[in-house]
């Protein structure tokens, strides 16, 4: 009898809570696409600024930059499709800055490349040897 008195209670309960979770989840997908969004931008404002660098007679290296951006492009749009599919509704309200943190760190190295070496074109004149770096010892030997 008792289970009886608490069954509507316990229904009433999860139909007010269902919403909260359902709009928790969809306040963190919509944090999340901000946050994308804003690293799609800075990777699009970064290879635009590196296309300038290319002369523009240089087909080679502009078709070498064309292929690797996109690439970049297809990377950065294939993580953020993973995250928003991995959001979670059951977990902790505690824990939700930790997972948006944690998507951001994976998006990084994407958006924010590692510093490349520059090519050498050719045309600029090569270094002198330099001489053997370290410790050299000189040993003397019988003639």
């Amino acid at each position: 009898m008792r289970f009886l008195l608490l069954a509507p209670a316990a229904l009433a309960f999860a139909a007010l809570t269902l919403p909260v979770l359902a709009q928790d989840q969809d306040l963190q997908r919509q944090l999340t696409q901000r946050q994308q969004q804003s690293d799609a931008f800075q990777l699009q404002l970064r290879q635009s600024q590196e296309r300038l660098q290319v002369p523009p007679g240089d087909l080679k290296r502009q078709q070498d930059l064309d292929a690797r951006q996109v690439g970049e492009r297809q990377r950065l749009d294939n993580v953020s499709a993973r995250q928003l599919n991995e959001i979670r509704p059951d977990t902790p309200q505690e824990l939700r800055p930790y997972e948006r943190q944690k998507a951001e760190d994976e998006r990084r190295p994407l958006t924010v490349p590692a510093k490349e070496p520059a090519l050498r074109t050719g045309d600029e004149p090569r270094p002198l040897p330099a001489s053997p770096r370290g410790i050299v010892q000189v040993i003397e030997a019988p003639r």
